[in-house]
């Protein structure tokens, strides 16, 4: 069994930022886990503009962005595998994985970083009623196809969910030449940054309906049409409400699912609302050395704060290997309360004396909120009251937390996280 310091999961801009973060703490022993032909994860199917502009003060395209992490990993010589399958990982931090090079094998890490990104939901997940004809993609599917692979799903698409994919691959496919006919969405809010719609489907002439969903697929061999219609509250359709289009390409946009199957083989306790791993001020899961980072972690709508959040993670992996096991001594941990329209916050607890000077603390709301106030309390003290013209599900928020202020806070018990009115 061979043995590595650090291991890192994922060999995308997470696991990429991850990697190279360690390496210049000092840790030469690191392995990056891949089980793609090529390093750089989704992002080389990301081949659009708009990445980059926060971690190097430009813009670049998906590749271009990736590669410079890439070059990073190659010019401090960090080891990585491609082509290869964890199978499986144990309490002990023994990783199982296999790849036809090396066949079945073990390794033996002294710490882990999770960097494995998220998938999209699919079609079953989703209970649309009619047949299984061919023409329905998920988005992503339909990016690689496009991007990557040089073929045309279809001429007239209909896209379901207004997740940031689906706005980009409207535009994709009408400048590929197709008929985007319609994005219609289940919530009363999109769930894409404001950015992409104006871009997107504005700039296009595509429409945007909101709280509509797809109640029929027509077709049995290829798709011939779908219905659409308006819900309720309840996401119930409402009768009278139908739309008909015809179409032989239906996109899913319908949200994406953090890649969590072996983080629960190894016990990490995980967030219900985000289906991520539940991490402490240092990235650090419930299982001790096991760090989380990236879309496994939450899914970001920006890849500079995928960087960001990973880079420290792999600072953190490595302090961990150089204190032998540690992260010093752990101080009680004080619980993050996500409350009034903030649906989590990442990390969910921190431990005050192990803290950075300053800690940020990401979170996304539950609904569009304009004109109200993020607001942080430190039991029943506010410490923070921020204004923002308008919050919406689809674009992340943060706060930052300093440890002057809550190491001098005579019995923290909990603090708070809430949207306000004004």
């Amino acid at each position: 069994m061979s043995s590595y310091d650090i291991v890192i999961i994922g060999g995308g801009p997470a696991g990429l930022a991850a990697a190279a973060s360690a390496k210049r703490e000092g840790i030469d022993s690191i392995l990056i886990l891949e089980r793609d032909t090529q390093l750089g994860g989704i992002l080389n199917q990301c081949i659009h503009n708009g990445f980059g502009l926060h971690t190097f003060k430009e813009e670049l395209t998906g590749p271009e962005y990736a590669q410079r992490f890439i070059d990073q990993v190659e010019e401090l010589k960090i080891e990585y595998k491609l082509n290869t399958m964890v199978m499986d990982i144990n309490s002990s931090k023994e990783i199982t994985a296999m790849n036809r090079t090396d066949g079945l094998f073990h390794i033996q890490a002294k710490s882990i970083v999770l960097a494995m990104g998220c998938r999209e939901r699919s079609r079953g997940a989703l209970n649309i009623p009619g047949y299984r004809p061919a023409g329905i993609y998920s988005a992503g599917t339909a990016q690689r196809l496009v991007n990557i692979e040089g073929y045309m799903p279809g001429r007239e698409v209909v896209i379901l969910g207004s997740g940031d994919i689906g706005l980009i691959m409207a535009r994709r496919m009408t400048l590929e030449g197709a008929k985007v006919k319609v994005v219609a969405e289940l919530m009363p809010y999109s769930g894409g940054l404001k950015r992409n719609i104006v871009q997107c489907l504005d700039d296009f002439g595509i429409p945007l309906k909101l709280s509509h969903t797809v109640i029929d697929i027509r077709g049995k061999e290829r798709l011939e049409g779908i219905t659409i219609a308006q819900v309720d509250n309840h996401g119930k359709p409402i009768p009278g409400t139908e739309e008909d289009y015809t179409c032989d390409t239906l996109l899913l946009s319908c949200g994406l699912i953090p890649e969590n199957e072996i983080s629960r083989s190894i016990g990490v306790d995980m967030e219900p609302v985000t289906s991520g791993p539940i991490v402490n001020e240092s990235l650090e899961t419930s299982v001790e050395g096991v760090f989380a980072c990236g879309n496994v972690l939450h899914v970001h709508d920006l890849v500079d704060f995928v960087s960001e959040e990973a880079s420290a993670a792999g600072r953190n992996a490595a302090a961990y290997v150089k204190a032998g096991g540690t992260l010093g001594e752990k101080s009680r941990e004080i619980p993050i309360t996500a409350t009034c329209g903030v649906r989590y916050t990442v990390p969910k607890k921190i431990s005050v004396n192990r803290m950075a000077d300053e800690q940020i603390v990401r979170f996304r709301v539950g609904a569009v909120y304009k004109g109200c106030y993020i607001s942080a309390y430190l039991n029943d003290e506010r410490i923070i009251h921020r204004k923002r013209q308008i919050m919406a599900p689809g674009e992340m928020e943060e706060i930052k937390l300093k440890k002057e202020q809550l190491s001098g806070f005579d019995g923290l018990e909990n603090i708070t996280v809430k949207i306000e009115e004004a």
